[in-house]
């Protein structure tokens, strides 16, 4: 059963939209369809399809398979994924 995240909060969902539209913008440019993407890197369809809506939350070992499979290091994902977000973006408020 997949986990689908429903009441997040503005921060919360604003980074699950900045990793999704980062997986989809990355998989788009390999010319690559969820269906092979997934099949080819062992991370099911579903879970790719939610993660690019912004609508699952994604685990650490998801993502690093993740940033394997784009030809990038972890750090240069979340680099990335941070390069995204409002400057000094945090999840909690001081």
């Amino acid at each position: 059963m997949q986990y689908i995240r429903k009441n997040l909060q503005p921060k919360q969902q604003q980074l699950l939209n900045a990793i999704g539209d980062l997986i989809r913008e990355k998989r788009l440019k390999l010319n690559k369809g969820i269906q092979l993407f997934s099949y080819e890197y062992d991370i099911s369809n579903s879970s790719i399809a939610l993660l690019e809506k912004g609508k699952r939350d994604v685990q650490v070992t998801t993502l690093w398979k993740l940033a394997n499979a784009f030809g990038m290091s972890f750090s240069e994902f979340a680099r990335e994924v941070e390069s995204r977000l409002p400057e000094g973006f945090k999840l909690i408020d001081d």
